[in-house]
């Protein structure tokens, strides 16, 4: 069996996952195999780890892959989604820890689906979407070092209003400087602003192609 966006899916936490996805599929031309699918209702985790359940209980599934943050606990995050996996059949055969280009668990009967996890940012770092991004930055880029500068003053003064999430104060500020103010992170790929050659995104390309073309 093929894989085809109808029996092949990737499941993100929400809007932003899926415009950075597309716009990193859209720039290395990866082929239409699967399509990418936010939680019904609710967005976030606990909305995306029930999906991600139903999804592998489904019929005649090709592969099923999740895009979610680490957050402030990647052991933690792994094992969640490791033990639904199990859940589902004892018969696939999943790592004690993830690994650093994103885990494609082969299918263990025709008719269980391939898997895939990638967790945000790089499988090996507790984080989000966000900081994926900020590793998109060209290496080079004069703003970087100003961006966290900024933000260590502010931090110092007690002036921030972000308390959990400064990756996401970080990225934005950082796109809020550019040519063109502002642009998700999604727009700021296509515009070129944020690297989609970046090392990090290319391993990411990389596990989606092996996940869903392994062809290609």
């Amino acid at each position: 069996m093929l894989p085809t966006p109808q029996n092949a899916h990737l499941l993100v936490e929400g809007k932003n996952d899926l415009h950075v996805i597309k716009a990193l599929c859209a720039y290395h031309r990866v082929p239409e195999a699967f399509d990418i699918l936010e939680p019904i209702g609710a967005s976030g985790v606990e909305s995306l780890l029930q999906q991600f359940r139903l999804k592998l209980r489904e019929p005649d599934k090709h592969a099923v892959g999740i895009v979610v943050d680490a957050d402030t606990d990647l052991a933690h995050r792994w094992q969640l989604i490791r033990k639904i996996i199990q859940q589902h059949s004892a018969a696939y055969q999943t790592p004690s820890q993830p690994n650093a280009n994103g885990l494609v668990v082969p299918s263990p009967h025709e008719y269980l689906p391939r898997i895939g996890i990638w967790l945000m940012p790089d499988n090996q770092s507790s984080g989000d979407l966000e900081q994926f991004a900020a590793f998109l930055i060209p290496p080079t880029d004069p703003l970087r070092p100003y961006v966290r500068g900024i933000l260590e003053q502010l931090e110092a003064a007690n002036l921030h209003r972000y308390r959990h999430k400064r990756s996401k104060a970080f990225i934005h500020t950082w796109l809020a400087w550019q040519e063109n103010p502002g642009q998700p992170i999604g727009t700021a790929i296509t515009a070129q602003a944020l690297s989609a050659n970046s090392p990090l995104a290319i391993r990411f390309i990389q596990w989606l192609n092996h996940l869903f073309n392994p062809k290609s």
